[in-house]
Parts: C-alpha cells; structure tokens; sequence
C-alpha cells in the first residue's frame, strides 16, 4: 500500500495542478474576451476585484448571499435610449457559503454574471420579475398573489411585483408582453432606481452578453412614450 501511495499521490497532484492551469488559461481567455468587447462597444473593462459592490448595491439581495463577495470583470457603458445614455455596468460576482463546524465545515464558491442600469427616474417604483414557479402557484392559494395581467400566457409564465401596480399595468403593456414571451429574459429586478439582470449561477460568455445587453435595448425601446414622459415630469418637481 505505500509503494501505491507513491504512485497516486503525485498522480493526483499532476491532475489538480493542470486542471487548475486549465481553469487559469479560460479565465484568461475570457478576459482577453471581454476586453475585446468593450473595445469595439466603446466601453471601459476593468478585471480588478471590486469588494465593496455588496454595499453600494445592497437593495440586490442576489449581492449580499455568503461572505467573500465581490464583483469583477466589469464593463462599463451606456445604452442609448431615446438619443439619452444611461449608464450601465456588465460583470462577474462571487460570494461563498460556509456550512458545518469543526472539520465538517465545508465551503462552496458561487459565481454569476449581472447587467446594472442606472436609470433617469427619481422615486422609480419597485419592480420585480422572474419566471412563475410551482411554489408561487402554491403560494397563490393562500391570498399571496403576484400581479395577473390581461395575457393569461404572459400571467403564467412571469411572477411579477411592484410596489406600484398602476406603473407595472403602464410598462407591461400588450406589446412588452408579447416582446418577452418571445425572448424570455433573466430574473431583473428595478430597486432605488437602478435596474439589476442577474444571471443563474453561471457567468455569461461574451456572446452572451452580447445579447444581454441588446435585450435590455430592446427591453427599454418598448417602454410607452406616455409613461416615460410622466417619470419625467416627476423628476423635474
């Protein structure tokens, strides 16, 4: 048995070791990547660790998960929306989750990508938007209801909550509806005026948040013009 463990010891030591070179190679591959990105977008990356994220965005509780958080990897830029930029940030976060004590305690590493849009309203209502779940379903029956709109498929398939739902019944009008049924987006969220795409435990590649982004352009050019002039005029009082 020791001859053996001679053997598999520097085996598996050879093994983690490239499998961390490997990982090392894609995430700077990936780097070079987005780099590439915001160069022919006419944005700004910057791949350092940013550890204050958690409380600058902490009305995002997907930023406030675990301990050991950060963002990184961020892009930044605008969208044009109505010959108007509004700032938005594209990038990385991680938190980890500690379970267990003494030596049962075990670590997992989260990671996910994220798109943040700073939007021009002032006292913006809350928002939030997800798709509809079985535990929502049952969470329905007992008087804890989202908002129901006159689409019964679009009702069905997103959860939606507003803390105004005059704002959400103006935003989420027929043609919204139709535009996000046929490109169903990632959970986002609108808090304190900042509106937040958060990607499912995974981070995104390059194409897609190529696409993220053209989703939220698109996302925002279908916003009524009656409903954009009335936030307005509210942030001019």
């Amino acid at each position: 048995m020791p001859d053996l463990l001679f053997i598999i010891v520097p085996v598996v030591i050879v093994v983690f070791a490239l499998l961390a070179y490997y990982s090392y190679l894609q995430a700077k591959k990936r780097r070079e990547a987005l780099a590439s990105w915001a160069q022919q977008r006419g944005w700004r990356f910057d791949p350092r660790t940013d550890s204050r994220w958690d409380s600058t965005y902490r009305q995002f509780s997907c930023f406030t998960h675990g301990h050991s958080r950060s963002a990184y990897n961020l892009l930044h830029g605008s969208l044009q929306i109505e010959g108007q930029a509004w700032p938005c940030t594209v990038g990385d976060y991680t938190y980890k989750v500690t379970s267990g004590s003494g030596k049962s305690r075990h670590t997992t590493t989260y990671r996910f990508s994220f798109l943040l849009m700073e939007l021009p309203f002032p006292g913006l209502p809350q928002l939030a938007v997800r798709p509809e779940g079985i535990f929502d379903s049952l969470v329905s029956l007992v008087g804890f209801d989202d908002i129901d709109f006159e689409s019964e498929e679009f009702s069905r398939k997103f959860h939606v909550q507003s803390s105004d739902k005059r704002f959400a019944y103006d935003l989420m009008h027929p043609r919204m509806m139709e535009f996000m049924l046929a490109s169903p987006p990632e959970p986002f969220e609108i808090e304190h005026g900042v509106f937040c795409l958060k990607g499912e435990n995974r981070c995104w590649e390059v194409a897609e948040i190529d696409y993220q982004v053209n989703w939220c352009e698109r996302w925002l050019s279908q916003w009524p013009r009656h409903l954009l002039a009335d936030l307005r005029s509210r942030s001019a009082r």
